[in-house]
């Protein structure tokens, strides 16, 4: 038998099949590099927020992404970044990550600025380098650019206030604003949110007690720090308010203890009682210049709303309930204090 020989026509054809195949395949792979730098998950677990600070570029971007491993493959990242022109489109922010998110999905998200709001809440907080401290965490402006304009006499005078009654401004609350808002758009909020709390009515009410808005707040930071219980500080501002109307000094020792800036004072001992400072109300009479904390709106309102009587005196409960034992002269005073004394006595507590 003679050998045959493969025609050239078939040989041809499984060549075009060949190559064919390898064309397909070559596609389906580009097409899955392509998925993959696009649509592929890539952010990782690692973080729950990307913070881009105000001055960032893409190039500090692009190290935080790095750094902490936000991202699986920074390589896709960044190429998918250029493709998308993200480099120039950067905005500064606090963003949710999700595990799992792709390139375009981050990037579009960063690009559009489509960052996550804080809710910033505060309250109770004593002093202004403590409210400073505070805040700088939950925004992006540091304690030292908030303290600053707390203590510049000409940047809060334009909100009407001096720079020992300006934390009055801060009504007590939960805020939604943005990571990136600056420390003077911080103000202008919670000026915005001031006026808003001061309605027509409110002012009237201040008003018929003799007092100013800012007043109103310095009187409900001594009731605040004097009460342990809501409850009570519509008597207790009405008891200052009977002092203050008569010209007698308020005598409140949590303004004693402020004046001190020793805040472990448990007893308000005699030698206290002479600290200069015009915040001790046991030496100067009136009001002191500024609040000795920041006041609750329940404090506020108590004041607003004070309960009319005749008290001029208390004296904390000795049952150690957190009450205290009204007064309209000193006999009844004094024993009411005896008492109160000789339960820390018994308790051991000597200041």
């Amino acid at each position: 038998m003679d050998n045959q020989k493969p025609s050239s026509g078939g040989t041809f054809k499984k060549f075009i099949i060949a190559l064919v195949a390898i064309v397909i395949l070559a596609l389906g792979i580009t097409g899955v590099v392509y998925y993959l730098r696009w649509f592929g998950p890539n952010v990782t677990d690692k973080q729950e927020y990307l913070y881009i600070h105000s001055e960032a570029g893409f190039n500090d971007v692009y190290q935080t992404i790095r750094e902490q491993g936000i991202v699986k493959d920074t390589t896709t990242f960044l190429w998918a970044a250029h493709n998308m022109n993200y480099v120039g489109r950067v905005k500064p922010g606090k963003y949710r990550l999700k595990e799992g998110m792709s390139n375009r999905k981050l990037i579009n998200m960063l690009a559009s600025g489509a960052q996550e709001p804080v809710d910033l809440k505060f309250r109770g907080l004593r002093l202004k380098t403590q409210f400073a401290g505070y805040i700088s965490k939950q925004i992006e402006p540091d304690s030292v650019a908030i303290i600053s304009l707390l203590d510049s006499a000409k940047f809060v005078e334009q909100y009407g206030f001096t720079t020992e009654n300006v934390y009055t401004m801060f009504m007590p609350n939960t805020y939604q604003m943005y990571w990136n808002t600056t420390s003077e758009q911080f103000f202008k909020r919670m000026y915005k949110e001031y006026e808003n709390f001061w309605t027509p009515a409110r002012k009237q009410l201040a008003a018929a007690i003799n007092l100013t808005p800012i007043q109103v707040s310095i009187l409900a930071s001594v009731v605040d720090a004097e009460a342990l219980h809501d409850d009570e500080m519509p008597t207790i501002a009405g008891l200052y308010l009977n002092r203050l109307k008569r010209g007698i000094k308020m005598e409140a020792d949590p303004t004693v203890i402020f004046a001190t800036g020793d805040f472990t004072i448990k007893r308000v001992l005699n030698k206290y009682l002479s600290t200069p400072s015009p915040y001790n109300t046991y030496r100067n009479t009136g009001l002191p210049p500024g609040p000795i904390m920041m006041p609750s709106v329940n404090a506020v309102k108590a004041v607003l709303n004070y309960k009319q009587h005749n008290y001029i005196y208390m004296c904390a409960k000795e049952d150690f309930s957190g009450y205290h034992n009204f007064a309209t002269n000193v006999a009844e005073h004094m024993a009411n204090a005896h008492r109160f004394q000789q339960a820390l006595n018994e308790r051991g507590i000597k200041k």
